[in-house]
């Protein structure tokens, strides 16, 4: 029986370890115990933080894994890169690492390779903040952390003080990078590469709060683009995913199309997107089994492009407060069988949305057409 070690347990990540399970595989799960579902889930459970590298090494090789995996976590994907460079296992390399989880190292792997960025530029908290041809509105955001968090839109100098130091206050390594502010409507690009072979999958539609923030409130899988539009997103993005010397593994590309039509990339992770986005809505979108072919790259193996199931409109909706339980209940009423799926969801109002993290859950929808759910993206 093949032993595939998975780092981190919880909503998210439970797809790739029921997956793997499904694949007759015996799954060793590592994760800060805090009740998650995988817990629960996995053959055998190891309450130890995936930041802590060098204790999961030493209980892998005893355990002798045949792949290390995570989906839809930056963070895990140090360790899990880690953990396949010091194992000999599939993986990506630790360069790639760093340049695809630390948005200043991003930014400056897509400018020396010609794609274009907007002005940048990194400040810690011993640095002082020079401004000097960077045009507003700007973006500040901590350099090494997803899920929204601390990221915040400024219109003026004045706001610049409390955002850096939001910024910084969250980041890992203390850092913030501050960029100028890219037009137009978001999207992300979901891919799986196989020995450095890109090969496209899906192009999700992403609503969000707007500024400040920039908090996802739901995401329609496939977008609205065009078949010409998405060529030439598959054009940049490839070139991206070379520039961060991606070779294994899923990657999900965020991006934006401005009033001109020019294609900007925002960041890129060398994982799945999180939201549900790979695990669930590539699927139901695409027909694809997006969760096996991430499975099976890190075994080593091609992945398979066979649909085993016909393609949909995916939607996964999150919840922010009392309107979003009335949409999930008149859908159960009047529209049971476009509901895939619901997370638990905390009670309202015992705290404050302030990024991805914090939201009180979702539902996701597999529908006929785009009518149907329509209604629920009004107003977003």
């Amino acid at each position: 029986m093949k032993k595939v070690v998975i780092i981190g347990a919880n909503d998210f990540q439970n797809p790739i370890i029921l997956k793997a399970k499904e694949c007759g595989y015996e799954t060793h799960v590592f994760a800060w115990k805090d009740g998650s579902i995988g817990e629960q889930t996995a053959d055998y459970f190891y309450p130890i933080s995936i930041v802590e590298k060098e204790k999961i090494l030493d209980k892998c090789k005893v355990i002798k894994p045949d792949a290390v995996i995570s989906i839809g976590s930056d963070l895990a994907m140090h360790t899990v890169n880690f953990l396949a460079k010091e194992l000999g296992l599939p993986g990506n390399s630790l360069e790639c690492t760093e340049k695809s989880t630390n948005k200043y190292e991003m930014r400056k792997a897509f400018a020396k390779a010609g794609i274009p960025v907007p002005k940048f530029t990194e400040i810690s908290q011993d640095n002082s903040i020079d401004l000097d041809g960077f045009s507003f509105p700007l973006i500040v955001k901590p350099t090494d952390r997803s899920g929204s968090r601390a990221i915040t839109k400024i219109y003026k100098k004045e706001e610049l003080k409390d955002a850096v130091e939001s910024a910084i206050s969250n980041s890992f390594e203390k850092k913030a990078i501050i960029e100028e502010y890219i037009e137009g409507e978001e999207y992300s690009c979901e891919c799986i590469t196989y020995k450095g072979e890109h090969n496209f999958l899906a192009i999700t539609k992403k609503y969000t709060t707007g500024a400040p923030h920039f908090i996802e409130t739901a995401h329609v899988e496939p977008s609205d683009l065009s078949k010409e539009k998405e060529e030439e997103v598959k054009k940049v993005i490839f070139e991206a995913l070379d520039a961060l010397e991606v070779t294994n593994g899923a990657s999900h590309s965020e991006f934006k199309i401005m009033p001109n039509g020019e294609i900007r990339i925002i960041e890129i992770g060398a994982r799945m997107g999180g939201d549900c986005i790979g695990s669930d809505l590539v699927k139901i979108s695409t027909g694809y089994d997006f969760v096996k072919m991430t499975l099976d790259v890190s075994l080593g193996k091609k992945p398979e492009f066979e649909k085993v199931s016909e393609p949909k409109i995916a939607a996964i909706k999150f919840v922010f407060g009392q309107k979003e339980l009335d949409e999930l209940e008149k859908i159960k009423q009047d529209m049971p069988n476009i509901l895939y799926r619901t997370s638990n969801i905390e009670e309202i109002n015992t705290h404050e949305v302030t990024d991805s993290s914090s939201r009180f859950g979702f539902f996701i929808l597999n529908a006929e057409n785009k009518d149907q759910i329509r209604w629920l993206l009004d107003g977003e």
